[in-house]
């Protein structure tokens, strides 16, 4: 990719994220897998809303707040998340539903189905996105105060209240509200208005070892440390996650090398599909070949098919479904945006069109007007021939 507004180490932390997910989940399927390695999921979805939020706004927060531009954000985020997500909740529908197969995050029953469509479920991976487009509903209100602080101050003031709020009553994480999660969508969006300021930073290798080490710690710190631990969903989690999306963000020395290599940036292209349709996907390889091999062999080689078979997705659903709906809306776009033309531009619009008119027939060559007249007296004498005969 080489568009300016790109930053390559985020698709990398992206992909990272994934992955933590990913190995968080292989415990419901592999009951031999190590209980630290299947805990870290919890944080990398912490991290993805921090990501997201930092994302918004540093590719629209610097746009004007207009109806065409809020138009375009919306469709945009519809189509990069809901074909997809779609088609990940008819394929855990379908394995629900069939005898024996006992589908470990199940969607139980034709309500439950109705309720993941219309993003209101939570099975499994599925309870995260509900969260994600309230905040995108959420996202035109936070524009407004990321391009003109000033003028919409109360609702600044308003978000610091619900973060407050939030930190005090200490609701838990994982739901389909986006409450809960607010605050990790708006730190992220704060340091992805910041990242703008910081182009004249020169950052030091120093800088990329402390960012990877941040990192690391984000992810290991409540099993390193669990007496000193607070629960995860707090407003310190939400704040470390920003710091953490910041700083990746800079692209210092050392860290830089590391996300933005290639197999990171694959795994963060392809993280969304990796992210949906991982668990269904493992539980398959599980079921056919768990007689054939060691589950330590089974788990790796269900790992490659996730990753492989997220690759397909993506290629076939999710990024041929966004394109289609992005052209399709382009395409009728007008039909939203275009605006009313008042009746005196209009009719100012006519006059100039007969002024136009007038000059081009005044400016015609003389000999013209006399074929033209001379066309007429011939069409006027055949005429009178053919009364006389």
């Amino acid at each position: 990719m080489n568009r300016p507004d790109y930053i390559p180490s985020l698709d990398g932390l992206r992909g990272i994220a994934a992955l933590l997910v990913v190995l968080a989940h292989v415990g419901l399927i592999f009951p031999s897998a190590s209980e630290h390695l299947t805990a870290m999921g919890t944080e990398a979805v912490g991290l993805f809303f921090a990501l997201s939020g930092f994302l918004m706004a540093h590719l629209y927060g610097s746009r004007p707040v207009t109806k065409e531009n809020v138009l375009d954000f919306l469709v945009s985020r519809f189509a990069r998340i809901y074909p997809v997500y779609l088609a990940a909740v008819l394929l855990v529908a379908i394995l629900s539903g069939m005898q024996n197969l006992d589908f470990v995050q199940p969607i139980t029953g034709g309500t439950d189905l109705i309720r993941h469509v219309l993003l209101l479920g939570s099975s499994g991976v599925f309870w995260s996105i509900p969260p994600e487009i309230q905040f995108y509903l959420l996202f035109p209100i936070l524009w407004l105060c990321l391009a003109r602080p000033q003028r919409y101050s109360g609702l600044i003031v308003g978000f610091a209240v619900v973060v407050v709020v939030d930190g005090l009553l200490e609701l838990p994480g994982p739901g389909i509200m986006l409450l809960s999660k607010l605050p990790y969508f708006l730190f992220g969006a704060l340091a992805g208005k910041m990242h703008s300021y910081g182009d004249k930073w020169t950052l030091s290798a120093l800088t990329g070892i402390f960012t990877l080490f941040l990192l690391a710690a984000f992810f290991t710190y409540r099993h390193l440390v669990p007496g000193f631990s607070p629960e995860f969903w707090s407003l310190q989690s939400a704040f470390a996650a920003a710091i953490i999306v910041a700083l990746v963000a800079r692209q210092p020395p050392i860290a830089a090398h590391v996300l933005a290599a290639a197999p990171m940036r694959f795994l963060g292209t392809i993280s969304f599909s990796l992210y949906l349709f991982h668990v269904p996907i493992m539980f398959l390889v599980h079921r056919s070949f768990e007689s054939l091999m060691p589950e330590a062999s089974l788990i790796a080689v269900a790992l490659v098919i996730a990753v492989g078979g997220a690759w397909f997705l993506h290629e076939t659903i999710e990024v041929p479904s966004r394109r289609l709906l992005v052209g399709l809306w382009q395409h009728h776009r007008w039909r939203f945006t275009a605006r009313d033309i008042p009746a005196e531009r209009i009719e100012q619009a006519i006059l100039d069109l007969q002024v136009t008119e007038k000059r081009l027939l005044s400016s015609a060559p003389a000999d013209t007007a006399v074929e033209r007249q001379e066309g007429a007296d011939q069409d006027g004498d055949r005429g009178d021939q053919k009364r006389r005969a």
